[in-house]
């Protein structure tokens, strides 16, 4: 019996199917996709051992990769979940008692002389923050079991991404519609984002939390250790970063007559934090990838809000596989002017030949 359909509006039909049936995945596993996000993420920052231990030193594969998930699991996931946690109950601690927070805007006030906001406006940012905070960071506390979903689906899909390794790149060579020459500048441009905003953004975070931490605890201020948390997150913004904490602390100081402190905060914050923060960029720049410090602190803008804490990857990433796009479309263009200026020169040739 012959088919009522063209094979052109077989094929439309076709890729309409495919379209909303990959619509209806999606909008499945939309409360999951941070397990799918972390689990690529990892597999790019690992996927260098994997390959020095299971083609260097002829490791076994599944061995590699269970200690490699294990490794993840211990240094990674659960101290980044547990600060995370920490983090988000301090907040909501400041939420619920929000008074220290009302008295340090006072502080601030008196110190620069200008009228920040009322005493409603900052209970409702308080709180709001807190709000923010719960959304955008993992909360074991306000959900047990979709955080164990989202780390077995995570370790379940990074498990079969190094086993079946070669099956996988394949795969996305295969499927993803682009040349060679532009999935190699896609994957390129990923390594470099989750070396810089992952790995080197990590190590320079850390170090300036510790320094943040120790200079309020050294010189005063009160709970040194959640403004050192509060200085980790910061430090993922470009050029604001760690000054948003130390510097209302010095100001503070300075609010309480003690200038001698206020001052130590300022210097430390400006001649150590700061240039700490410049050179380990440079030299981390160079060994795990650079990315523009605009693409950066506008992929973050982007990005938290949609996939929460991992958009301080994932907009960066979306901004660079925007701007390569836009490059290989633009040399494309370029080859397919070359080639019909070629073509009307040769039509040209032949009609005088004629």
């Amino acid at each position: 019996m012959a088919n009522i359909y063209t094979p052109r509006q077989q094929r439309i039909l076709l890729i309409t199917s495919l379209v909303v049936i990959a619509g209806f995945i999606i909008a499945g596993l939309r409360q999951y996709a941070t397990a799918f996000l972390g689990a690529a993420i990892l597999f790019v920052v690992f996927r260098p051992w994997f390959h020095s231990l299971t083609q260097k030193k002829k490791w076994n594969k599944r061995l590699v990769t269970v200690l490699l998930m294990l490794f993840s699991l211990i240094v990674i996931i659960l101290p980044f979940a547990v600060l995370s946690v920490l983090l988000v109950d301090r907040i909501q601690v400041y939420a619920r008692n929000p008074q220290q927070i009302l008295d340090l805007v006072n502080q601030l006030e008196k110190a620069t002389g200008f009228k920040l906001t009322t005493q409603q406006n900052v209970r409702q940012l308080v709180t709001e923050g807190a709000s923010f905070a719960s959304k955008q960071f993992p909360s074991i506390l306000g959900g047990t079991l979709d955080f164990v979903v989202i780390l077995g689906l995570l370790y379940f899909a990074l498990y079969f991404m190094f086993m079946e390794e070669k099956t996988f790149m394949k795969g996305l060579q295969r499927y993803l519609p682009f040349e060679q020459k532009t999935l190699n500048e896609l994957g390129e441009s990923l390594k470099n984002n989750v070396n810089a905003n992952v790995i080197g953004q990590a190590v320079v975070s850390f170090v300036q939390a510790i320094l943040t931490g120790l200079t309020l605890w050294i010189f005063g201020t009160p709970d040194p250790a959640f403004w050192g948390m509060i200085a980790f997150f910061m430090a993922f913004i470009p050029v604001l970063g760690t000054p948003l904490v130390w510097g209302p602390a010095a100001l503070i100081k300075f609010s309480q007559n003690e200038t001698g402190q206020g001052l130590g905060i300022l210097l430390v914050g400006v001649i150590v934090i700061i240039n700490i923060d410049n050179l380990l960029r440079i030299l981390l720049a160079k060994r795990m990838g650079d990315v523009h410090p605009l693409i950066t602190l506008t992929g973050i803008v982007l990005g938290v809000p949609i996939f929460g804490i991992l958009g301080l990857v994932i907009g960066p990433l979306l901004l660079s596989y925007f701007i390569v796009l836009m490059e290989v479309f633009e040399r494309q263009n370029r080859q397919q002017r070359v080639e019909a200026v070629a073509d009307e020169v040769r039509v040209e040739e032949q009609a005088r030949k004629g």
